[in-house]
């Protein structure tokens, strides 16, 4: 999918040469083997093609991630509001959204083996690629901090602990999944895939003894009238904005572009369609207690049937739960890793630590709007990304590496600015779109409509500036 040609490559030999690190930018750690070893999570550098897993491994981390108790609740919620089939029609639109936003970066990111901080490195600069990074990385933390408190109250009412023990619990068995790395990830996604599915089935079957058949559930038009169309869409896409823009720390362990995008459809739409699909099918059953308020929360509906019923529930709780939380603290120690050069399993306790602290503060309740606020924001961050690597004149590819790229920045804050207007003076629209739309416009535009110098080289692209580092070859995917 490059659009350079291969005389455009003959044409800028500087991206193969190697570069002297800038004295802004600290060397990267010396690796231990030729290919960093099986431990290695490459936060640093490229992901080398000897060290890329199979579709079914990189597939399983993207596609245990959005099957999860969360996402069935909001399915609850959104059937709910629009009915069976008009809800699951939305949710259908909101991952085929994610499939192209994701699956894009993600081809990126197969392609080359970057992960999202190397990504960001030449579109927003040393300095900018900081802000960017860190801010979205310190999202995800939230998530993760949310997470375990969620697992703390979900143990409170299933067994009557004090939340702070669940919490606790969640913590050492997320952070030492996100600590061992892609392959933990990749199991977790293995075991909590069909556990998701055959407790999901158990649950159905025990919400219609009460209530309707799945035949009814067809029918169901639902009751609510507080989510429309167009805003249910808007759920579904922001439920991913943040690690989906980072998709990259998942799908650059892929074997190329193509299988990326492969293990990203696992996910969005099928994965995240199901996940929805079950809550959905609570509600629509009669199944759920509030669906209201709880959606289609069906955890309750596997307590009370026996110690094994149960023993499974706790532990259908930790894969679940530990599923979203050691994701996010995987992106964000991978992210804060590659801006502060320390390394990412170290990163990964400190961060899980101050995750844990500020769940047992009590915050957690309270910061989901406000996390989901901010992920109106980030998705012009990845159409950034996206537009910067896939233009011919002038993108990421044939650039040398600022410190600071303005035009990137103006127009993440620009995409930025827009989502969050419409957001709040258009409920009901789809603000990420608009974000995205915006962000790509400001920073495409200026670039198609520049003309080609007598100093630019092929295809439009501007010269390299007398003394400026060059990018060097192992951030583009290129050989020497």
């Amino acid at each position: 999918m490059s659009p350079r040609t291969a005389a455009d490559r003959a044409a800028a030999p500087t991206r193969t040469q190697p570069r002297t690190p800038s004295s802004a930018e600290p060397p990267a750690p010396a690796r231990t083997t030729a290919d960093g070893g099986a431990a290695d999570e490459y936060e640093h550098r490229p992901v080398p093609p000897g060290a890329r897993r199979s579709l079914l491994s990189v597939a399983a981390v993207w596609g245990g991630f959005p099957m999860c108790l969360g996402n069935a609740v909001f399915g609850g919620l959104i059937v709910y509001n629009l009915g069976l089939l008009r809800g699951m029609l939305a949710v259908l639109v909101g991952n085929l959204v994610l499939l192209g936003y994701v699956g894009t970066l993600s081809h990126l990111a197969g392609r080359t083996g970057e992960n999202f901080s190397l990504q960001a490195l030449t579109t927003f600069g040393r300095r900018g690629r900081t802000l960017v990074v860190g801010f979205l990385s310190t999202v995800v933390v939230g998530w993760f901090s949310y997470q375990l408190g969620l697992t703390g109250g979900t143990f409170h009412e299933l067994f009557g602990w004090a939340p702070v023990w669940g919490a606790l619990l969640g913590c050492a068995v997320y952070t030492a999944v996100a600590v061992a790395g892609i392959r933990a990830l990749s199991v977790l996604g293995l075991v909590g895939t069909p556990l998701f599915l055959v407790l999901a089935a158990v649950a159905l079957f025990l919400g219609t003894r009460d209530g309707g058949s799945l035949s009814d559930a067809v029918a169901y038009h639902g009751e609510g009238h507080a989510i429309p169309f167009w805003a249910a869409v808007s759920i579904v896409i922001a439920g991913f904005a943040d690690s989906g823009t980072m998709t990259a720390d998942f799908t650059r362990w892929a074997k190329d572009g193509r299988s990326a995008v492969a293990a990203t459809a696992a996910a969005f739409p099928l994965a995240n369609t199901v996940a929805y699909l079950v809550g959905g099918l609570v509600v629509a059953v009669g199944g759920a207690a509030d669906p209201a308020h709880e959606g289609g929360a069906f955890l309750g509906l596997l307590t009370g049937h026996g110690t094994l019923l149960t023993g499974l529930a706790v532990l259908f709780v930790l894969t679940n739960l530990g599923s979203v939380a050691s994701h996010c603290l995987y992106n964000a120690a991978v992210g804060w890793s590659g801006i502060t050069r320390a390394r990412m399993r170290t990163l990964a306790l400190v961060l899980g630590a101050a995750g844990l602290v500020v769940a047992l503060t009590g915050v957690w309740s309270s910061i989901v709007e406000w996390l989901s606020l901010l992920g109106i924001v980030v998705p012009p961050i990845g159409a950034v990304l996206i537009t910067d690597h896939l233009m011919p004149r002038w993108g990421a590819a044939r650039r040398t590496v600022e410190s600071v790229r303005l035009p990137a920045l103006a127009a993440w804050a620009a995409g930025a600015a827009a989502a969050t207007l419409v957001h709040q003076r258009l409920p009901g629209s789809v603000d990420a779109l608009v974000g995205i739309a915006v962000a790509a416009g400001c920073y495409a535009l200026p670039g198609l409509l520049r003309p080609a110098g007598p100093d630019a080289g092929p295809a439009g692209s501007a010269a390299v500036p007398s003394g400026s580092a060059v990018v060097p070859s192992f951030a583009t995917g290129e050989r020497p």
